[in-house]
């Protein structure tokens, strides 16, 4: 009598057969053909809407490469760009010259950079607050260690349900946006004031403010939503404020925009290079418009 072979031993065939088929399709395209190459795109949490836009649009113009993007911060962005572990990385802010010695260090030479567009950083208030427009110093005496203003009634400001503390909404420390706010309004030698409630990404911040009538909160002006209010900005108090936007932004009168930038550890591959020339052309810099970002001025 023939012997059937052990059930085991059945199973186990069929699970080598099932991996080669997984394996053989690794890599390659669904419709067959040479695999992908990829472009790891990792950092500033203020891009990344910005650079997944670029990545879905992109996907057609060169059908033998994959964009895949990811967020964390500029500062995650940065510390791949230094380890190795990123193609490119969306950065909020300028690398620090640590930053670039560091890259130099561990790649051989100074890494790329790459001026993609700029962002323009709103102050968000919730609908019901009557404040319309603020100065860069009530922000600091608000959001600086040391700073005087607590309250809403100091701002001459009654909010129509009560309450009175100013609540604050920040960012954590890694990120892109949180560095440039402290530069350009707190100062570099001072302090962030404990007590904010700080937000891992540019979305959670406004989201925040929209269902807390006390509160305010700087991000993008791409991340405005109906469930807010963006405040007019001025230099000091009297001054006419400013509403941000892609001509005040180009024409420097909105005192808090900010360029953004792509990195690479040094000179990139072809590839990497032909999607980020992509990204300066008409219809990269379109696509920096449609997310709510300002793009390059045309020559």
């Amino acid at each position: 009598m023939m012997k059937h072979p052990p059930l085991r031993l059945i199973c186990l065939a069929l699970l080598g057969l099932g991996a080669s088929f997984w394996l053989a399709g690794c890599g390659r395209n669904p419709g067959g053909g040479a695999p992908k190459a990829a472009i790891q795109n990792i950092g500033s949490d203020t891009m990344v809407n910005l650079a997944q836009a670029w990545a879905e649009a992109y996907a057609p113009v060169d059908t033998a490469v994959s964009v895949e993007v990811s967020g964390g911060g500029s500062g995650i962005g940065v510390a791949a760009l230094i380890n190795g572990t990123c193609d490119v990385a969306n950065c909020s802010r300028k690398l620090e010259p640590e930053e670039v010695e560091k890259c130099n260090a561990r790649h051989g030479h100074d890494p790329k950079e790459y001026l993609v567009g700029y962002d323009a950083l709103a102050l968000y208030v919730h609908p019901s607050n009557p404040l319309n427009e603020i100065s860069l110093e009530e922000i600091s005496e608000i959001f600086r260690e040391g700073g005087k203003v607590d309250k809403w009634s100091q701002m001459g400001v009654t909010l129509p349900g009560g309450g009175d503390e100013i609540i604050r909404v920040s960012r954590q420390n890694n990120s892109g946006t949180y560095h440039y706010f402290r530069e350009m309004v707190v100062g570099k030698k001072s302090d962030m004031k404990l007590g904010s409630r700080d937000m891992n990404g540019s979305k959670d911040v406004v989201e925040l403010v929209s269902r807390t009538p006390s509160a305010i909160g700087y991000s993008g002006f791409g991340y405005a939503t109906k469930g807010v209010k963006i405040l007019k900005v001025s230099q000091k108090r009297g001054e006419p404020a400013v509403q941000p936007s892609i001509p005040t932004t180009w024409d420097s009168t909105y005192p808090i925009a900010r360029p953004m930038f792509l990195y690479t550890p040094g000179q990139p591959p072809a590839h990497v290079q032909k999607y980020i020339d992509w990204i300066l052309t008409d219809a990269g810099q379109q696509i920096v418009e449609e997310s709510g970002y300002v793009p390059l001025p045309k020559k």
